[in-house]
């Protein structure tokens, strides 16, 4: 199951009431008001409504632009967009809106503009006109179009060009800053890391000193440690290798302008570009290797909590896997709704690495050991490999499902490779990365000698 991270509307948008420097009052309202008070700011509700709908969507994809790439956020403000014609759009705090242009936006409020074959907001950049030209938009030469009997979408072509469409019926959402809130590390794996794979590798087109990462899939291994690593030393950051908050926004301010995803020159990002490896949520019907994961995770804590019910690792999430996250999330104090979002998960994993920290050497004597809360992958070279080499000759010893390796400690690439072969046997995706549902394969296995 991949996710798709499509752009959406977001529920309210945090406005400057000023220039970018400048202290001033920030508000929040919502996305439709906000743009109900731009367009009654800027143009007229006298205007054809052929040229009022084309104004609007310039502002609505022009605002998306700003709020889905995080073009102040990524900057260090607390902002969404200014209140300025100098930076951004209009917007005057408490006017009235007019009538016909606040039914127009309830209309299309969650439509865009977009480049075809590209499914982020263009940078639909315009002005008026007459006191100021650019080479966008013209607000006063869409009345003329207008009248000439130009629709909307035509009118946007005659200055955006013929490629461009409109993208209709975008979902609506709460505007949630991008950084995960936990700084991403060696043996983290999520979408969040194969986000900052995908902008790692499309900075050094720009800036060939950082290594591409020929594998962006989701695993934060050897590889992108080290190009976080060159990133961090070209743009002056710790480089610890660490992606934090300030790595993260620096990441997608340099993306952003490599890209020129804020300029009508704008590259685009393409559907393959925001597809990611893990869903973005787990529930009830769901199937597959993630829900394995989750249940691994969700076995562990019942086994030392027995507020969370013990359930089976078979992959597929039914009711009983819904009661133990429920359980789980009372327990953490979340909202008890049995699905698995980012802070359930995230809970979820904090309290596995508590237990990790606090189990007592030894503990698993002769058996093979719980999974060590990271994902192994080829470059690594520690204890857990070494554990992990172990198992898996243990495995080979004794099945000759797989060829015997050395135990050397680093995770080279015949260990990699025996590790893919397992999981191509037991129907696991065969990327040879090690993550919970794959460990506890091999702990199994292992463990039944």
């Amino acid at each position: 199951m991949a996710l798709q991270q499509i752009p959406t509307i977001p529920e309210a948008i945090t406005v400057h009431l000023g220039l970018p420097d400048q202290p001033a009052e920030n508000i929040t309202v919502p996305f439709p008001d906000y743009i109900k008070n731009v367009a009654s700011s800027e143009i007229y509700p006298t205007w054809p409504e052929a040229a009022i709908r084309a104004n609007i969507y310039a502002q609505i994809s022009y605002a998306l632009n700003r709020v889905y790439n995080e073009f102040y956020r990524s900057q260090g403000y607390d902002f969404d967009i200014t209140n300025t014609t100098q930076y951004d759009q209009k917007f005057i705090k408490g006017r009235d809106i007019y009538e016909n242009i606040s039914q127009i936006v309830d209309e299309i409020f969650n439509n865009y503009v977009v480049q075809q074959g590209r499914v982020d907001p263009f940078f639909t950049a315009y002005c008026n006109g007459t006191t100021t030209v650019c080479a966008g938009l013209s607000q006063w030469g869409t009345v003329a179009l207008a009248e000439q009997g130009l629709t909307p979408y035509q009118i946007l072509q005659e200055f955006y060009g013929p490629n461009i469409g409109i993208l209709e019926n975008a979902p609506i959402s709460a505007n949630v800053a991008s950084y995960p809130g936990v700084p991403l590390r060696l043996g983290d794996a999520g979408n969040d890391v194969k986000t900052i794979q995908l902008q790692l590798n499309r900075i050094a087109d720009n800036y060939p000193a950082i290594p591409k990462i020929e594998t962006p899939n989701g695993v934060f291994d050897i590889a992108t440690e080290n190009a976080v690593q060159e990133f961090q030393r070209i743009f002056n950051l710790t480089p610890d290798g660490i992606v934090g908050k300030a790595t993260w926004y620096q990441l997608k301010y340099i993306y952003n302008g490599v890209k020129r995803l804020n300029e009508l020159t704008s590259e685009g990002l393409t559907l393959e570009e925001v597809t990611r490896p893990f869903p973005a949520v787990l529930k009830e019907g769901d199937e597959g290797i993630d829900v394995r994961s989750l249940q691994y995770y969700l076995d562990v804590i019942a086994y030392f909590t027995d507020a969370v019910p013990d359930i089976a690792q078979d992959g597929y999430f039914g009711p009983a896997t819904t009661a133990a996250v429920k359980a789980f999330q009372t327990l953490a104090g979340l909202p008890a709704d049995g699905i698995v979002g980012r802070q359930t998960w995230q809970r979820i994993q904090q309290a596995y690495q508590m237990i990790l920290n606090t189990l007592p050497a030894g503990i698993n004597e002769n058996n093979a050991g719980i999974y060590p809360g990271y994902f192994l992958s080829l470059g690594m070279e520690n204890q857990d490999v070494r554990n992990l080499q172990t198992y898996l000759r243990g495995i080979a010893d004794y099945t000759g499902a797989i060829p015997p390796i050395e135990i050397t400690g680093i995770f080279d690439e015949p260990t990699r490779d025996v590790v893919a072969a397992l999981q191509a046997q037991n129907g696991f995706p065969a990327n040879g990365n090690v993550g919970p549902a794959t460990w506890n394969l091999i702990r199994r296995l292992y463990n039944s000698r």
